[in-house]
């Protein structure tokens, strides 16, 4: 019995101790694992507090790197979702828009293409008479002009036609010599031939001539028959009136076939050439075009209004064509010859001084997305531009919305128009209660504007004057004008300069705009091309 009671007692100590340690490390064990998961969970909520952007729903341009209240509306600011997931994590400088929100914007796009670029240039002119279908009729001998049938300048006439009828004691001297000529037709023909001869060349037909043999009598009147059909310009004789040999009679154009003179900018000449087609139209003529081609230019310059005459022959059998009609004519010469260029629209392109931007649409992205891009170009071709470097065939570009596009890029700070060297645009606020010195440029940035505003002009003399003005401005960054529509575009910083300043100096340059009139004595001293309508 004392046997089995102590085997019992030391049975009771060693089960006892063996529980105290297992109770032990098993503390041990999970104190350590909890322990390790509030670290843990602590690390990640702490790295996740540090990558989090937070931004106001309501306001999000607003970013700050920690939570808060907003500084505009004071909401309570969230966290930026993290574009992350099947397509990766996109670039710092990619936009990306769902397709409602491109609906909404009205974001087009097309892919970029090659083709024959075309220049268009504009012209104005009038119809012209072709003068080397001017005639001026005289009086081949000297006489009294008994009937006129010609009465009226503008009277259409036949070649053939009768003129006038003229009594001429010459041509009666001359008539009774051929009379006498013709007794010795046979025996003396050179005397015969030249008492003919004389006739002839006092403009008389050999149907006259044979009727004054036939008759053996002298006529004493004549009809003076025209030698070309045409109107009629200018008559210089009435009826009654004693002509001397050589005296101008009528004066006679044939219409049949006229000119019509285009005025062309000296910028312009370098993009004609003899045997581009012209297509215009007639303004007295609306719904008609007309066709021709370039048969001469002229090779010297107007020194005043510094334009040269660009002639085209048309055919006008109806006679529909007037002279002095106002014509307006466009030509489409190619830039490159047989080569095809990458052309892109005029909507497609964001300029900003000497930068030209275009947004260009990601392949391959479940979400259309989209990146800054700057490219260069070359001439313009129309309703197209020339892309020299910057974009390749097949690529795809924004083409309609692009500025819309360019302001998400501003407000989320990635790359864009007015800030190329990326970076959040400042508010103006101090959200941090930091000092504001270091923002200035990107307050200055953010103080971009954009005007249009009408400005008066004629050709391209007047597109550099008032381009120059304006871009002389400190404070103004680009400056456009449009010779058609007469309005230009001009950026500029409104933390430098007021927007009635750069009116001041347009009008100093000799230029009425909406808001300035120009001092009349700046004006006149413009060249007369330059001079437009002020009364418009």
């Amino acid at each position: 019995m004392k046997t089995i009671l102590s085997i019992s007692k030391h049975d009771v100590k060693i089960i006892g101790i063996t529980l105290v340690i297992g109770l032990f490390l098993g503390w041990l064990f999970f104190h350590s694992s909890n322990e390790r998961k509030k670290t843990t969970q602590i690390t990640r909520e702490h790295v996740h507090e540090e990558a989090t952007t937070w931004t106001c729903s309501m306001h999000p341009q607003i970013k700050m790197d920690k939570p808060g209240k907003c500084p505009i509306c004071a909401m309570d600011l969230i966290p930026l979702e993290d574009y992350s997931g099947s397509e990766g994590t996109i670039s710092p400088d990619e936009i990306q828009m769902t397709d409602a929100a491109m609906k909404l914007a009205d974001v087009k796009t097309m892919k970029v293409k090659r083709d024959y670029s075309y220049k268009e240039v504009y012209l104005l002119g009038k119809v012209k008479p072709d003068e080397r279908n001017i005639a001026e009729l005289t009086a081949r001998f000297g006489g009294r002009i008994e009937k006129l049938f010609v009465n009226f300048t503008g009277q259409n006439m036949k070649k053939g036609g009768k003129l006038a009828t003229v009594y001429s004691p010459d041509l009666v001297t001359a008539q009774k010599e051929l009379l006498e000529a013709v007794e010795y037709k046979q025996s003396n023909p050179s005397f015969y031939k030249a008492a003919r001869s004389k006739l002839k060349l006092w403009d008389l037909t050999d149907e006259q001539i044979n009727g004054i043999e036939e008759k053996g009598e002298p006529r004493n009147y004549f009809d003076i028959l025209s030698h070309i059909s045409g109107t009629v310009t200018m008559r210089h004789v009435a009826l009654g009136d004693y002509v001397k040999e050589g005296s101008a009679l009528f004066q006679v154009i044939d219409l049949r076939k006229v000119w019509v003179m285009f005025e062309a900018y000296e910028s312009d000449l370098p993009w004609l050439h003899v045997g581009d087609n012209v297509e215009f139209t007639i303004q007295s003529l609306p719904g008609k075009n007309f066709a021709g081609r370039v048969t001469y230019i002229d090779p010297f310059l107007n020194p005043k209004t510094r334009i040269a005459n660009v002639r085209i022959e048309v055919n006008n059998p109806g006679l529909e064509l007037k002279p002095e009609m106002f014509a307006n004519g466009i030509v489409k010469p190619k830039l490159s010859g047989s080569r095809k260029d990458i052309l892109i629209p005029k909507t497609a392109i964001l300029w900003t001084g000497k930068r030209s931007i275009v947004y260009v649409k990601l392949a391959n992205k479940e979400q259309p997305s989209f990146v800054y891009r700057e490219i260069q170009l070359g001439p313009e071709a129309g309703e197209f531009y020339v892309v020299e470097a910057g974009l390749d065939e097949g690529e795809e570009i924004v083409v309609n919305g692009v500025f819309k596009i360019d302001a998400a890029a501003q407000l989320a700070g990635k790359q864009s128009m007015m800030n190329p060297g990326r970076g959040k645009i400042s508010t103006g606020h101090d959200h941090d209660g930091k000092d504001m010195n270091g923002k200035t440029e990107q307050i200055k940035k953010a103080s971009i504007e954009h005007v249009n505003f009408k400005v008066a002009g004629n050709c391209e003399m007047c597109k550099d004057r008032i381009e120059e003005a304006a871009t002389k401005i400190d404070g103004v960054n680009n400056a456009d004008w449009n010779i058609e529509t007469k309005t230009i575009h001009v950026s500029f910083n409104i933390s430098k300069v007021k927007l009635n300043d750069i009116h001041k100096a347009l009008a100093n340059a000799g230029h009425d705009t909406e808001e300035e009139s120009a001092p009349d004595e700046i004006y006149n001293k413009l060249p007369e091309c330059c001079q437009y309508n002020r009364n418009n």
